[in-house]
């Protein structure tokens, strides 16, 4: 009888750095309104860079940087009222930002754990990532989170006659992103 024995050696992969691609990239948002349903809107410029490194998900890294000022409900009244002092205040805080600060994978979803800084303060919030399939030099990602925007200094709002308020705490966060290998 023969035995054969086999040495399999992994080499490596390198992390390869990608550019995000605002033209193709976007973040958006649900809140609760009235206490019925959620309005939806979205920051159509979206920057930053990705370090992604396939063989060592751990050692990836996230700085993406969105533009408040491009935010879009569909409503132009409702635009402007939330890129007032009542809301965003444009004027003080022109963008947002997310920087990593761990990532890791669990079977076949990625999380990212980083510190979002929006209206002035920094918090730690927990990003889901769906996709990230690499073609060639191009990869994609959609990344899932919710946040509370109190804890944010967003706090304006209104009692409504049937009890409840104009908007609701929890947002739900969506990042659209596709990004090129630099």
């Amino acid at each position: 009888m023969k035995l054969s024995i086999f040495l399999a050696i992994a080499l490596p992969m390198a992390a390869a750095e990608y550019t995000i691609d605002a033209a193709h990239s976007n973040a958006s948002f649900s809140v609760r309104h009235m206490m019925v349903r959620d309005v939806r809107g979205q920051f159509s410029k979206v920057t930053g860079r990705i370090v992604y490194d396939a063989g060592n998900v751990a050692a990836s890294k996230v700085e993406a940087t969105i533009e408040v000022t491009t935010i879009d409900t569909q409503d132009p009244k409702r635009d402007a009222h939330l890129k007032s002092p009542d809301f965003f205040d444009v004027v003080k805080y022109p963008k947002m930002t997310f920087t990593s600060t761990k990532v890791w994978k669990e079977g076949e979803t990625v999380r990212v754990v980083g510190d979002l800084t929006m209206h002035g303060v920094s918090k730690s919030i927990t990003l889901e990532l769906a996709g990230l399939p690499v073609e060639g030099k191009v990869m994609s990602a959609t990344a899932r989170g919710k946040l509370s925007r109190r804890e944010f200094g967003l706090t304006w709002n209104k009692m409504i006659e049937t009890g409840g308020v104009v908007v609701g705490d929890e947002v739900g966060l969506t990042i659209e992103i596709q990004a090129a290998q630099t």
